[in-house]
């Protein structure tokens, strides 16, 4: 890892761009160097010069000594080379050969570990005590050969692996690469989740091939506006102000570059460690917050351009309905953060098991679903109004409905696994089945509900519900509402008699969700790579739903006994 460091060092606009804000970064070398100072070259030639000098014929090294000395300083010199191409990836924009060299020589140093001896005082508690900025130092930490090993052989195939992120088509396939291949555990290193967000946007073009208006305009067309006017590139090389097209490419590079920083700040904080990335999207979807109360204003005047036709839903009443794209867009983005805030919550182990019985998953997947077919409802509207497409206008649709048709089917999987975990859980809460978790004297539900809200209390849309809304939708057993966030106390306390009919229920509304998460998931695990953007990660991921898979079944088999 001290070549991995030193190569940062040589790359200052990672470090200070990317590294800066990871809490596992350390910045400060207290006064040392690294060997800073040296080229790359030189260090290679110095290994070469090293291999050459054990390969000397006149020296009397054991053939086995003499073996396992050349495999180490070969895997010196591979390794280097790995971290001097990582430098290049986006302008070779294919993996890095030099990777699989570092895998395939591991072997041969685990296999000749057992020629070497053991060398305590190699680093000593004085060094420790120079080292450290802390009193008392911080105590020195021993990694064991295999651990060791371990984690080298993880950080050589997370560089081969991070390189598909190159082959990420779209704004969409960027996220689900981030997220899901930074959810691997153990997580890659500080060096590798640094590498990948520079290959996202390094010199300022995302994936080396776009820039960033590029990618948000296909973003939207992707999600909200498939072939419309307002995210044609044609509308640039447009010069007559009196043109609309002049005007709405105007209008829309204020919302770009108004949108481009955060959009971008959403990959960048899935590449953090796991708890700075939920710390990062609470942060996030105050800016998006923002971002969709701006874009109502800026929807409103563009219409005057795109002369576009209110909806009109007799179910509905009178009123006029308008699209509203692009605050449509940011509230889809915005949503979908706070499902990852409320997901990253329970595998943080911020929120305890009994709280699943509450989860706000529900009700935020519930809302995202409810906005995606109401966009998907503008998007046939919209295809409606052009009586006879062109080829490219048929592909921008194509690619719109198979996102939104995708999306769609995985968040009603969400919102129903998440409705079947919530009634099973207040189930066993009522039931005593759950394990006790004792409360400070001076926490109240109410105090909980409120602390567990809070990163959503800023935020206009969705609404946040009370905690008397709260507590009646998930309590079925009225008017005992505390023991449900308290499973410590006795589960029917103000209620003499447990309503075992309102229970069965509830299980019951747990097997036929859990029966339509399960349906919905299968066909999630169908999808092609291409349709469900995992692009680069299309193992993992699959892996990933077949996890979930086997969570609905394993859910399925507890509602049953």
């Amino acid at each position: 890892m001290r070549l991995a460091y030193l190569r940062q060092q040589r790359r200052p606009h990672t470090l200070t761009d990317f590294g800066i804000k990871e809490e596992d970064f350390v910045t400060n070398l207290y006064n040392r160097k690294l060997l800073s100072n040296f080229a790359t070259v030189g260090i290679d030639d110095l290994l070469g010069s090293a291999i050459e000098w054990v390969n000397d014929p006149g020296r009397s090294i054991p053939e086995t000594l003499l073996q396992a000395l050349i495999e180490r300083l070969e895997f010196r010199k591979s390794f280097l080379q790995a971290i001097v191409q990582d430098a290049d990836l986006i302008n070779q924009q294919k993996p890095n050969p030099m990777w699989d060299e570092c895998i395939d020589a591991l072997p041969k140093l685990l296999q000749s570990h057992d020629s070497g001896v053991p060398i305590e005082g190699a680093f000593s508690e004085k060094i420790q005590r120079r080292l450290a900025s802390t009193v008392p130092p911080r105590p020195m930490v021993k990694i064991s050969f295999d651990d060791a090993c371990a984690h080298l052989n993880r950080l050589c195939k997370d560089g081969k692996d991070v390189a598909k992120v190159l082959e990420c088509q779209g704004g969409s396939n960027i996220l689900t690469f981030a997220l899901t291949f930074q959810s691997q555990k153990p997580q890659p290193s500080v060096y590798i989740r640094c590498l990948l967000q520079s290959l996202i946007l390094g010199e300022m073009r995302v994936l080396g091939t776009m820039s960033i208006h590029q990618l948000i305009l296909e973003d939207l067309a992707e999600i909200v506006l498939p072939a419309d006017i307002l995210v044609d590139p044609g509308n640039a090389d447009v010069e007559l102000p009196q043109d609309p097209r002049f005007q709405i490419a105007k209008r829309m590079e204020l919302f770009v570059s108004r949108v481009g920083q955060s959009y971008l700040d959403i990959s960048r904080a899935l590449t953090m460690n796991r708890s700075r990335v939920r710390r990062m999207l609470c942060h996030t979807i105050m800016d998006w917050d923002s971002i969709q109360i701006d874009a109502e204003e800026l929807d409103m005047d563009l219409r005057q351009y795109t002369k576009e036709e209110p909806m009109v839903d007799r179910r509905m009443g009178e009123e006029e309905i308008w699209s509203f794209p692009l605050s449509s867009w940011a509230y889809y983005q915005k949503l979908h953060q706070m499902e990852w805030i409320v997901q990253l919550g329970f595998e943080l182990q911020i929120y305890q098991v009994n709280e699943l019985a509450g989860m706000y998953l529900q009700h935020l997947a519930n809302t995202r679903l409810h906005h995606l077919q109401r966009i998907r409802g503008f998007t046939v509207r919209r295809q409606k109004s052009i009586p006879k497409p062109n080829p490219q206008q048929t592909a921008a649709f194509a690619r719109s409905f198979s996102f939104l048709s995708f999306v769609m089917l995985e968040t009603s999987g969400i919102q129903s696994f998440a409705d079947a975990l919530s009634c099973l859980y207040t189930s066993l809460s009522y039931l005593s089945l759950l394990p006790a978790y004792p409360h400070p004297p001076y926490s109240t539900p109410s105090l909980r509900h409120s602390l567990r809200m809070r990163p959503f209390l800023p935020i206009s849309l969705p609404t946040v519900p009370t905690y008397p809304e709260f507590a009646s939708l998930i309590s079925p057993f009225p008017p005992d509402l505390s023991n449900l966030s308290n499973p410590s106390l006795p589960p029917n306390s103000t209620n003499p008699k447990l309503d075992t009919s309102t229970l069965n229920t509830l299980l019951l509304s747990a097997e036929h969700a859990l029966k339509s998460a399960r349906k919905e998931f299968e066909e999630v695990s169908k999808a092609s790579a291409e349709t469900a953007r995992c692009v680069g990660v299309e193992k993992e991921w699959r892996e990933g739903v077949r996890n979930v898979l086997r969570s609905i079944i394993a859910g399925s088999i507890a509602v049953a006994t």
